[in-house]
């Protein structure tokens, strides 16, 4: 008898394989007392050498295969094997307690985990890092008693993963010649895990408790990543009918793949900017293979972690330089300053010990503080401006002050350029990201000011709800439909417009198809998503009328849930489904 698994949908499409279940080998031990500490020492070298080679190749991989930026999450593995404090407290375990490696390496990395786990409800970063020290461990101790950890690399047949979480080494292996999906018992959509998916363009379901306990190796099952849904031993009738869904899914995309060099119109003519979010140069082919018109996120920050120091002016001008002229000069980007702080920490710009950092000393008040580092990012823009359309975006702003000070520094250091004889663009446009409910509140006074206003929504929702989305105990509070989430974006459209102002979206509600349809209603001019959502959004706005959805919107704000308002979408507009 078919049995079902449901999840949280997490990546679309639909896979018909047999299971693959990623778990870890038996990695016990029994602590003991060493009479050749040197002789102890060499072997947790060996294993923290063996370890770093291991993830330098994971991470080539990553980036070969996903982009810079996924890649990124292994460099900060390597800064753990490479970590002083780490490494220096697991040898002075065994010196001290003349203990055998495994035992010390377990002692430390436990100090640490309970120390990062204690902050996490309170700050995501720390619950990352508590993960990262968790998947490092697990990778020496398996060198330390020569075990093997599942290596998803070597999978040479067509399967679906079961895991309890897939961490980024995982993910960074998968092939998808073979890997044709996964599900995990633990995660949410914005976890690591998900996000990968959708990158790779798997389908995948997260977050079911229990599917590594119900899957049985080997047997075969069916994964609706649309619907959340996993059926375990399925009919040869319900195998017919999901393949033929799967081929009506790769039927959809090979329709959106026509709309490639297309413009963004709404069925009644009425036109929409889709621009792409993304964190490096390298980003760019996504942009182009996927006809987005434009950047509408370059988030610079990756420029500053993937460095040991400060990024110089130079090596700025050339990455903003390289974006502006990939994406042709008939198109725009906005390139959001410095967003260090919160979940994004430098090794080289030690920030202070702060209770609470995402409402802390960071973004725009780093940089006005930093006048130094944020000036010198100013000054690459401006040179950068002059090969193509740069619209610079300051993050993190909630009062009328802030922007102005970071104006004025703009202008300073254009005024500095223009007397040196550097050639500079005459219509760069200065905006703020909106994610800070203050900022939202107060947006018709911002819109007399600025040139345009672009929505981080996963920000915004977290700050209006209180609710951190990192928090599996809480997550039923990030509702991006609600209604007073709604009030707040369709405020903030409207005072930009008010104004003759221009209005963006860059978080993740700007290609969710619920939102699609309501934001279309309230009149948003640019909706920025991953490059992987741009095609599929463009086919549903091709498909709604503009007009008709304004009523849409204005019932949506009127409505009482989140739920409310799924069910008016759903109601009202099919397509969107």
């Amino acid at each position: 008898m078919t049995k079902q698994i449901k999840g949280i949908a997490a990546s679309n499409g639909v896979a018909i394989a047999k299971a693959y279940k990623l778990e870890d080998p038996d990695l016990s031990f029994d602590t003991r007392t060493i009479d050749d500490v040197q002789a102890e020492k060499s072997r947790l070298e060996a294993a923290f050498l063996e370890s770093k080679a291991d993830l330098e190749q994971i991470r080539d991989k990553a980036a070969a295969s996903m982009g810079e930026d996924e890649a990124e999450v292994f460099n900060a593995h390597i800064m753990v094997l490479e970590d002083p404090e780490f490494t220096g407290g697991i040898e002075q375990a065994i010196d001290n307690d003349k203990t055998n490696a495994e035992a010390a390496v377990k002692q430390v990395s436990d100090t640490y985990i309970t120390m990062f786990e204690s902050m996490a409800d309170t700050n995501a970063y720390m619950a990352e890092r508590a993960a990262d020290i968790r998947d490092v461990t697990k990778r020496v101790m398996s060198h330390l008693l020569n075990k093997t950890l599942p290596n998803p690399a070597l999978i040479n047949e067509e399967v679906v993963i079961v895991a309890h979480d897939m961490t980024p080494s995982d993910t960074a292996q998968l092939d998808r010649k073979y890997v044709k999906g996964f599900i995990t018992d633990v995660g949410g959509r914005t976890a690591h895990a998900a996000i990968m998916a959708r990158t790779l363009e798997i389908p995948a379901i997260v977050g079911t408790e229990n599917a590594t306990a119900e899957i049985a190796e080997d047997e075969v099952v069916i994964l609706d990543g649309m619907d959340g849904v996993l059926l375990q031993n399925p009919t040869d009738d319900e195998i017919k009918t999901y393949q033929e869904k799967a081929d009506e899914y790769a039927a959809k995309k090979a329709e959106w793949a026509k709309l490639k060099d297309e413009k963004t119109l709404s069925a009644d003519g009425k036109h929409f900017t889709l621009g792409a979010n993304i964190g490096t140069p390298e980003d760019l082919d996504g942009v182009v293979e996927n006809g987005a018109e434009g950047v509408g996120l370059y988030r610079t920050e990756f420029l500053y972690m993937d460095s040991q120091e400060l990024p110089t002016e130079e090596q700025q001008f050339e990455a903003y330089k390289a974006v502006l002229e990939g994406v042709g000069p008939d198109e725009n980007v906005t390139v959001r300053t410095m967003d260090i702080g919160g979940d994004k920490e430098l090794p080289y710009l030690p920030l202070p010990e702060e209770e609470n950092p995402f409402l802390g000393y960071r973004a725009i008040r780093i940089s006005l503080d930093r006048q130094d580092i944020f000036r010198t990012q100013l000054r690459a823009l401006i040179r950068a401006s002059a090969f193509g359309n740069l619209w610079i975006m300051f993050p993190m702003v909630a009062t009328l002050s802030e922007f102005r000070q970071a104006r004025d520094l703009f202008e300073e250091e254009k005024a500095k350029l223009v007397a040196e004889g550097v050639e500079v663009s005459d219509n760069i446009k200065l905006g703020i990201m909106i994610e800070i409910p203050a900022a939202a509140v107060l947006a018709d006074k911002f819109a007399q000011e600025v040139d345009f206003f672009s929505i981080g929504t996963n920000d915004l929702i977290g700050y209006s709800m209180a609710a951190d989305r990192g928090n599996d105990k809480i997550s039923y509070l990030y509702q991006p439909y609600n209604p007073s989430i709604l009030r707040l974006v369709n405020y903030v459209i409207k005072s930009a417009h008010k104004y003759g102002k221009f209005a963006a979206m860059c978080g993740e509600m700007a290609g969710d198809p619920i939102a699609v349809p309501i934001l279309m209603g309230m009149g948003l001019d640019e909706f920025s998503m991953s490059a992987t959502s741009v095609l599929s959004t463009r086919s549903l706005m091709s498909r709604l009328n503009a007009a008709d959805l304004e009523g849409l919107a204005e019932k949506a704000i009127d409505a009482e849930t989140n739920e409310d308002v799924i069910a008016l979408v759903k109601a009202e507009v099919p397509e969107a489904e």
